[in-house]
């Protein structure tokens, strides 16, 4: 089979291509990129006025399986995905029962491989169980299959812990990547220590308890020569203690999500459960310290944490509400609305975020256009305006704060091996 992608406006960050070009697919390969391809194909898609990009790289998702697929599961978490242009995830392993021994890492590829719109890889536990103990072993998860090994949703309680995951991570070249939250600083909260904390009654929790944290796990990093990612960055002094890491030559990198630079504290007004997360939205100058991360390279990648729960478990009362909210079908929206919309970064810079630089942190030949690379691809109006609808989502969750929200980029179609998994209706 062939496809021929036209007209379209493609931006591959990987090559410094940006530019007004065709795309010849076969068999699912990426056979040719220039001007005015005239060879035949047996199918055509006219992408006048649209970005052809790679498809998009999420570094964090949860998809609930196995254990928790009433919320989410391997199918709907990909069709998710694909409606969002994201071709590539990786999941986390804190499911039911956690993925800390090779055999449900098999399980997850395995069945992704068979069941998935999408390339689904996962990481594996940083200890077994999830319980902070004992260290997983290692080099059998990254032998079946992990591309990291977390233990997201709770942080490596002790030191000692961190520095011994660090050192075995060395040896299997695998990224430690790391949930950094100091519980005690924690202490029962429920939404970022501020004014809106205070103004509706409930605990907050401090933004040291991530940035107390990251230090830790930076610092001894550095000190064992580690290789670590810092998950889901939310916090001004985060930010700088990672950018000081950077500047020292700690192998660091880091994410931070799309919440995180277009939402504030605020959003949690009325007691809004679909804005309760952990690390939790925080306030004006965190967002600014956010977005200059982004600018200036201290924040090496854009992922969701997508984060599916039943309404039953968001329809409560704040403090005991789960924590977490849905991203992948709005990912790139919120990127192009509050990033390149407002000029604060470029449409390539956000692609690159989204794509090749998270591909490289785990190492995935995916996130690039290239000749001969698999055609994994999302082609997008980034001026096209809609209005975010939750009951269209694909997601078997709703758990989104945007909804209502009007953003910028609309995705028309989303392929994978060049293969169409998704088309706008």
């Amino acid at each position: 089979m062939s496809l021929l992608i036209k007209n379209g406006y493609v931006i591959d960050p990987k090559n410094n291509i940006s530019d007004n070009l065709d795309i010849l697919i076969e068999n699912g390969v990426i056979k040719e990129i220039s001007k005015d391809i005239e060879k035949s194909a047996d199918e055509v898609i006219d992408a006048d006025g649209m970005v052809v990009a790679p498809g998009l790289v999420d570094l964090h998702v949860h998809f609930r399986e196995p254990g928790y697929e009433y919320k989410e599961d391997i199918v709907t978490g990909s069709l998710a995905a694909a409606h969002g242009g994201v071709t590539s995830v990786v999941c986390m392993p804190n499911t039911n029962p956690p993925i800390d021994n090779a055999a449900l890492v098999k399980f997850v590829t395995g069945k992704s491989k068979n069941e998935a719109k999408i390339n689904v890889y996962t990481t594996g536990c940083i200890t077994k169980g999830l319980k902070g103990a004992e260290l997983s072993e290692i080099g059998e998860l990254k032998e079946a299959g992990a591309v990291g090994i977390s233990d997201d949703g709770r942080p490596v309680p002790t030191p000692s812990l961190m520095r011994r995951a660090l050192e075995y991570s060395k040896m299997f070249d695998i990224p430690v990547m790391s949930h950094s939250e100091d519980l005690d600083l924690v202490d029962s909260g429920s939404m970022n220590e501020g004014y809106m904390s205070t103004y509706l009654g409930l605990r907050g929790i401090p933004k040291a308890a991530e940035s107390v944290a990251i230090a830790r796990d930076v610092l001894i990093a550095e000190e064992v020569s580690g290789r670590i990612h810092i998950c889901h960055v939310s916090t001004k002094n985060s930010i700088d203690v990672i950018r000081q890491a950077k500047a020292r030559g700690v192998n660091v990198t880091c994410e931070t999500a799309p919440h995180y630079f277009s939402l504030t504290e605020r959003a949690v007004d009325g007691f809004n459960t679909n804005a309760k997360m952990n690390p939790p939205l925080r306030d004006d100058d965190d967002v600014k310290a956010v977005i200059e991360g982004l600018k200036d390279g201290t924040i090496d990648a854009i992922a969701t944490d997508h984060a599916p729960h039943h309404i039953d478990e968001k329809n409560i009362e704040f403090d005991l509400a789960a924590n977490g909210i849905i991203g992948l079908e709005t990912s790139l929206s919120v990127g192009i609305t509050y990033l390149v919309k407002t000029g604060e970064l470029t449409i390539e810079e956000l692609i690159a975020k989204m794509t090749c630089v998270p591909a490289e942190i785990i190492k995935i030949d995916k996130g690039t256009l290239g000749v001969g690379k698999s055609a994994d691809i999302v082609i997008f109006n980034p001026d096209e305006e809609y209005t975010v609808d939750v009951n269209t989502f694909a997601s078997k969750s709703k758990n989104s704060p945007y909804n209502n929200y009007k953003l910028n980029g609309v995705v028309y179609k989303t392929l994978v091996d060049g293969k169409v998994v998704y088309t706008k209706n």
